[in-house]
């Protein structure tokens, strides 16, 4: 061995042991992380991450997930230790997304599987009915889970056949951020979700309350929160008395950055020729590119167009702050948790529980210019 080779082997060391803290710096901050985007993040290749996931594992200080990793729960941490376990049942949880929305659930749904003595046993899957299915039935088939906390996809046949096999299943099953449609008499079904037709209200009164008259509303078809935004914009004109006809209402559903430009040029143009100076904006990570190009074009924000996003996972980052209604994200996971137990608790005697939760109105620079202190309990944040 040369002299250099033990100082490089020492360097390999300790890159490898940086990168691992940095996984669990971003596991802390979002409560799970997918191989992909820590890949990407650090520079490596997903062999790499995989690797790295496997011996924090096996430390027991993150519990291994498909396609990613969570923080563990104590009972996971227990059994890393060789303690006695003691859990009382084991939940699946089988949710669309591990990076964007849903690991707020995830982390307030481990925290209250603590509390309540459950293991729950997550698995990523995607905004697919076919996928949703794949991945319950694997902890069916080999995690032997006595209930299910499940956010499925429930567009077309196939899931609308997805809600009638989970509704036939013969352990309790929780859908959490989805409500099943009246077409489909899944009577077992119990849910909790937030209000999101009350939060685009909200967010259409603040801007009504700020002197705006017109108030538009661009959305995404292919997310399951969209026709519960455009409902309750829709109320929220009614009630205002604002006309529904000439009212901007657009859909950039999937569309490429170079078709998004476009659109949204046309977005302003319509917005121009009805008077139109607000927008309500899902997802806010579309508000923010919608704020940049408005600033591209020369429009003001909020001057000459005021912008409210929907969802605020990213709104804080835009430039200017963007006011952005917020879910209650990890209580849609605490109290999923919640139905369950009480349903594993009590049985068939309990009623059928399907629980709604208000979201916030969090105010920053897009709608309101500057952050103000509110009569009305909405909730400020410092820029």
């Amino acid at each position: 061995m040369s002299p250099d080779q033990p100082h490089e082997a020492a360097g390999r060391a300790l890159f490898s042991l940086q990168r691992r803290e940095r996984l669990m710096e971003e596991l802390r901050a979002h409560g799970a992380v997918t191989v992909r985007d820590i890949a990407v993040k650090l520079g490596v290749s997903e062999l790499t991450i995989r690797r790295d996931v496997n011996l924090l594992a096996d430390e027991g200080l993150v519990s291994r997930v498909h396609g990613g990793a969570t923080l563990p729960s104590r009972l996971d941490r227990a059994a890393a230790a060789g303690r006695p376990q003691s859990h009382s049942y084991a939940i699946g949880m089988v949710v669309p997304s591990l990076d964007y929305y849903w690991p707020q659930v995830i982390s307030g749904a481990r925290a209250e599987a603590e509390e309540q003595n459950l293991r729950i046993l997550v698995r990523g899957s995607a905004y697919d009915a076919a996928d949703n299915r794949r991945q319950v039935q694997a902890l069916l088939d080999n995690q032997n889970v006595d209930g299910l906390i499940v956010a499925p996809d429930m567009t077309g046949e196939q899931g609308q056949e997805l809600l009638r096999w989970l509704n036939a299943l013969p352990i309790p099953v929780v859908l959490a951020e989805r409500r099943s449609p009246i077409e489909i008499p899944a009577h077992r079904l119990e849910w909790v979700a937030t209000d999101h037709a009350f939060g685009a209200g909200m967010a259409v009164r603040h801007l009504w309350q700020e002197g705006h008259r017109r108030i538009g509303c661009l959305t995404d078809s292919s997310s399951p929160t969209s026709p519960h935004v455009v409902r309750g914009w829709r109320q929220a004109l009614a009630a205002l008395k604002i006309p529904l006809e000439g009212s901007v209402h657009e859909d950039s559903a999937k569309q490429e950055n170079g078709e998004r430009a476009r659109h949204f040029d046309h977005v302003l143009e319509l917005c121009e020729k009805t008077g139109t100076t607000a927008m309500l904006v899902h997802s806010d990570t579309q508000a923010v590119a919608f704020v940049q190009h408005c600033v591209d074009r020369g429009r003001q924000v909020p001057g000459d167009m005021a912008i409210v996003g929907y969802d605020d996972e990213v709104a804080y980052l835009a430039e200017p702050a963007i006011s952005a209604v917020r879910p209650p994200k990890q209580y849609v996971g605490k109290v999923a948790v919640q139905l369950m137990a009480a349903r594993l608790a009590e049985g068939r005697m309990r009623p059928v529980h399907r629980i709604e939760l208000n979201p916030e109105l969090i105010l920053r620079e897009s709608s309101v210019g500057a952050p103000r202190v509110s009569g009305s309990g909405v909730l400020q944040e410092s820029l």
